[in-house]
Parts: C-alpha cells; structure tokens; sequence
C-alpha cells in the first residue's frame, strides 16, 4: 500500500521527467528504498521530497542516480 502511494505521488508530479517516473521503489519493513536513474540533482531532490511528503524522512533511502 505504502509503495502505491508513492507511485501514484511521483506519477502526479507533472515536473518529472520519465525516467523519475519509472524509478524503482522497494518498501521492506517500513523502510522505502528508492533506485534507478534520473535527469539531475534537483530532479533527485523533488522525488525525495514527493516520497518524504508521505513517509518520515528516516525511513527513507535514496539511492538515484543521475543520468549523464
């Protein structure tokens, strides 16, 4: 449930790019992990927020990558 609310908060975000829509989300024991590539830093930082928006920033870890 956690993980479609995520998704469904990232897929809102219009701002995105395609791949920040496409980033793999893994939620393990309340623990969200996010992985995958995005175009930049700031595109990095506004999916963190999207995600942080829903659950407490310590169960949160970013592992994006951004696209060179």
């Amino acid at each position: 449930m956690t993980t479609a609310k995520i998704r469904k908060a990232i897929i809102a975000d219009k701002t995105l790019s395609m791949y920040a829509h496409n980033v793999k989300i893994i939620t393990l024991d309340g623990q969200v992990t996010l992985k995958g590539p995005v175009k930049s830093e700031e595109e990095k930082q506004q999916v963190a927020s999207d995600v942080s928006a829903l659950i407490s920033a310590d169960k949160l870890t970013n592992q994006l990558t951004v696209k060179q």
